[in-house]
């Protein structure tokens, strides 16, 4: 199938009752598995590049990579651009084939945020692209603190940038190992009060797998991001591969070893996020 937008896969979760995962990709090895789980499921898949894919691999080359797993699946594929930080950077990644934008100005003030993702937000439309732009900010797991969406700015935000979602702090925490705390659904609730567009959940590892589920189903949540999940499931299939047998050398044997265990991850997470809302 060619590549889709953002906005083609959301707005239908949004009416159907489902969530949509954008998974963080690394490289080849994980993509590809992403894309068979998703083909499994016979669900849309969002192929995120965050900024440590970019920093190993040129957004150029990731576009072709997305563009043919795209055009090679059974399913809905997007090319999405995770917390891009300047509007060159989303330039790029639209230059580049893909058909998504993050743009993160969540440690900006709300002005100025507002400012330069409108202006993402233009710049994608007009290319055919989608954009998700975030207020409040989501922090990470041992580091800078969340700040969380304030539902009166989140409603300001919305209007007045054109975003086709958006990213909101309720509790959720970038690279979280384990599942920790529930989420605020009081304060996701009164977000969806006065917004109708689709929700993003990033930090998505963090939360448990039941709660994925209900908002999926019951509320305007229609994307989690995943990333530390799946990651650990991809290291611990590499670390067994690796030291199941100390006389291969060769990485593509060894690489090999670690689809199946995360196809199977990955349908896991596919699947906690399927149901009709109510």
């Amino acid at each position: 199938m060619p590549l889709v937008t953002l906005a083609d896969v959301l707005q239908p979760a949004l009416k159907q009752g489902h969530a949509v995962a954008g998974v963080v990709t690394l490289g080849w090895e994980d993509m590809r598995a992403y894309v068979a789980a998703a083909e499994l499921e016979n669900s849309p898949i969002i192929l995120q590049a965050g900024p440590g894919c970019r920093e190993h691999t040129p957004l150029p080359i990731l576009g072709k990579m997305f563009l043919h797993l795209a055009e090679e699946a059974s399913v809905p594929v997007v090319a999405h651009l995770d917390h891009g930080y300047t509007i060159e950077e989303c330039k790029l990644a639209i230059d580049s084939g893909f058909s998504s934008v993050m743009y993160d100005g969540s440690r900006k003030p709300l002005a100025q945020n507002i400012e330069e993702t409108g202006e993402i937000a233009s710049m994608a439309h007009a290319a055919g692209v989608s954009c998700e732009g975030e207020i409040g900010f989501v922090g990470y797991d041992g580091g800078e603190a969340s700040a969380g969406t304030d539902p009166d700015e989140a409603k300001q935000f919305a209007q007045e940038t054109g975003v086709d979602a958006m990213a909101v702090s309720v509790g959720n925490v970038h690279l979280q190992q384990e599942s920790a705390s529930e989420l605020d659904e009081a304060r996701i609730q009164s977000i969806e009060a006065v917004t109708n567009i689709p929700l993003v959940i990033h930090g998505g590892s963090g939360v448990p797998v039941i709660q994925r589920t209900r908002l999926a189903q019951s509320s305007a949540v229609c994307k989690f991001n995943i990333g530390t999940e799946l990651r650990m499931a991809f290291g611990h299939a590499l670390r067994e591969a690796v030291n199941r047998d100390e006389s291969v050398f060769d990485r593509v044997s060894i690489l090999k070893q670690t689809h199946d265990p995360l196809v199977a991850a990955t349908q896991s997470v596919l699947q906690a996020m399927k149901g009709a809302k109510s």
